[in-house]
């Protein structure tokens, strides 16, 4: 159900003017590069541009998504009838006290991960190598190379769009996990403040010229991708189960398994979503069948729990 998208429209145009986009597409804003357009679309440079979009949300009922980076994304063929968010510049910022970094959502991790190097701070060289929004990262609780976001996260800034008031939600309130938090759905990430540790930049930057190194050599990086697209089940990888059931190189349309790494499927140009998500399904069911474990997806279809 997609509300009342003129009302939204016209609530969000008084307050933010002709920045609100309809038709907007959303292909250019994700790293597979495929998908439809969102019937609205509004980059948020500050708070009140936030206050406005709750009220259009509660006065027009329409649905709501919001975008990071766009790397565990996948957007319908037929887009997004509601609103999409990307929070806009007024929300990439860093801030230093002693060895507190705190940062705005819009960031991109790997960046954030340069401003901790340049000051030497330690904690967030793992990051370095993940296409992800200092907001996204958090929401997900992005790691890689024995690192995750919940690490160094002390504190999360949000704005809860049914409330539409900011908030700030302490570590131990987040309900940090496996590639998942407990944050509400309509809590938008503002910010984060992130606790590190003074040591040497040397160290900082090998161990960040590692992880550059590893994903160029072990993932499909210069071919669109969402990034890995199943969670690694427990005590086992899902590369491994995904190569072990013979389905590394299959092919669905324009998309297929990678011949890379078995657990990142590649968008090649004229596929679409639809193929995406029938070769997730085939690599679920096919995996299940053989060896009796169920992958959960890690990339996002928008709209599936955003309605």
């Amino acid at each position: 159900m997609s509300g009342d998208i003129a009302l939204a429209r016209s609530i969000l145009r008084e307050a933010c003017g002709d920045r609100v986009r309809e038709w907007f597409p959303l292909a250019p804003l994700t790293t597979f590069r495929i998908g439809g357009p969102a019937a609205l679309y509004l980059e948020p440079d500050g708070d009140a541009d936030l206050v406005a979009v709750s009220a259009a949300i509660a006065q027009a009922e329409i649905p709501y998504a919001i975008l990071g980076k766009g790397s565990n994304v996948l957007v319908p063929d037929a887009g997004f009838a509601g609103l999409v968010l990307r929070l806009g510049r007024g929300y990439r910022w860093t801030a230093r006290a002693g060895e507190v970094l705190t940062v705005g959502a819009s960031m991109p991790l790997p960046a954030f991960a340069g401003v901790a190097l340049r000051h030497g701070l330690d904690g967030l060289a793992f990051g370095v190598a993940i296409p992800a929004s200092v907001g996204g990262a958090v929401r997900m609780n992005a790691g890689a190379h024995g690192g995750q976001m919940s690490d160094v996260v002390e504190q999360v800034d949000v704005f809860l769009l049914d409330d539409g008031v900011r908030a700030y939600v302490e570590a131990a309130d987040v309900g940090f996990g496996y590639r998942h938090t407990q944050l509400r759905r309509d809590a938008v990430v503002l910010g984060a403040r992130c606790g590190l540790r003074e040591t040497d930049p040397q160290r900082i930057r090998l161990a960040m010229d590692e992880a550059r190194e590893w994903r160029r050599r072990t993932q499909p990086v210069a071919e669109p991708n969402c990034g890995s697209v199943f969670t690694n089940p427990p005590g086992a990888a899902a590369a491994a189960l995904i190569d072990g059931v013979g389905l590394k190189g299959e092919r669905i349309g324009g998309a297929s398994v990678s011949t890379k790494h078995a657990n990142f499927i590649i968008a090649d140009p004229g596929s679409t979503a639809a193929d995406v998500r029938a070769l997730i399904d085939l690599i679920r069911d096919r995996v299940q069948a053989e060896t009796g474990v169920r992958l959960v997806p890690e990339v996002r279809e928008l709209g599936a729990s955003d309605a």
